[in-house]
């Protein structure tokens, strides 16, 4: 068994898709971390460019076994499916402190992503899930400075977690406890790979550690599969906009999702889950008892109101 000195050996799950015009920037930053023990796992999801040649040939480049391709699923799946596949994938085959890193296509690491990942789950028990996520530079196509992702006011947490993803998946790095459990559970159908991650972890009583050092420069193109805000204000009045058909089928989604596996919860979880179920089932005065829950809200004011008016009328 390794031992707390050691350092962790990082398992990067890479997806591709269409990215040819960015992987080469990605690629060089993943060789460019102070942490040098990483191994990468990718797959491609069907790609009609020459991303799976770039990664090959980056793996050309590498020491034996230390890129290797997942090829199934085979074709199209999407984003999150690819993910957690890659996640089951490795998940097993991790060692006590191995930890696992989530990298999009069209990012771009800076060269202590890593290294600040490793260390701060270190400094938690390894039997308890943990996942990392941190504030990100955020750059147009051509690596322009844009802005910084705001920072959290609100702990990542359950049942917040329910009602916005905090856990950006170009900056999530998870243990292996964390791995294994999300690895392990069914995550429904449209929920992105991060968004479940966090969700999964915090109901599980697992820790969420928020970096405010940004690490990564993440790429605004128009063709992101989600994309970053510039800011939570923007947020909540683009959730305004929307209206709340979209939102609260995805929370409902959500909920049944945990429901259906809840010997992976913690008590309170459970019994938090319980009256946000009766509150959905039943009428104004039971959603108004629910949204008095400790934790039950948004990271902003103006997404707090949009979030209380949706699930009071949706």
């Amino acid at each position: 068994m390794a031992s707390r000195a050691e350092p962790a050996r990082v398992v990067i799950l890479l997806a591709t898709y269409d990215g040819a015009a960015f992987l080469a920037d990605q690629l060089a930053s993943l060789e460019a971390q102070d942490h040098p023990d990483w191994r990468l796992v990718w797959r491609d999801d069907g790609s009609s460019d020459e991303s799976a040649a770039i990664v090959q040939d980056f793996a050309n480049r590498q020491a034996q076994g230390r890129v290797e391709r997942l090829a199934v699923p085979e074709g199209h799946v999407g984003s999150a499916a690819g993910f957690l596949a890659l996640l089951r994938y490795v998940a097993l085959g991790l060692g006590p402190g191995d930890v696992v890193a989530f990298a999009d296509q069209d990012d771009v690491w800076l060269p202590f992503k890593l290294s600040r990942a490793v260390q701060a789950l270190a400094a938690l028990p390894r039997e308890a899930p943990a996942i990392y996520s941190a504030r990100q530079v955020l750059v147009d196509a051509r690596l322009n400075m844009l802005s910084v992702s705001p920072r959290l006011s609100v702990p990542p947490r359950f049942p917040a977690s329910l009602t916005q993803n905090l856990a950006t998946g170009c900056t999530v790095t998870m243990n292996q406890a964390a791995a294994r459990l999300v690895a392990g559970s069914k995550a429904p159908p449209g929920c992105q790979h991060d968004w479940w991650a966090y969700l999964l972890v915090t109901a599980a009583g697992g820790r969420f550690l928020a970096d405010e050092e940004p690490v990564v420069l993440y790429r605004q193109h128009g063709r992101n599969a989600v994309g970053a805000p510039r800011s939570f204000v923007r947020r909540g009045w683009a959730a305004l906009r929307r209206g709340p058909g979209v939102f609260m089928g995805v929370l409902r989604q959500n909920v049944a999702a945990l429901d259906a596996q809840r010997h992976l919860l913690t008590p309170e979880a459970r019994m938090q889950l319980e009256q946000i179920q009766r509150a959905l089932r039943g009428g104004p005065m039971r959603r108004m008892a629910a949204l008095r829950l400790p934790g039950l809200r948004r990271q902003t004011w103006a997404e707090q109101m949009v979030f209380r008016l949706w699930f009071m009328i949706g």
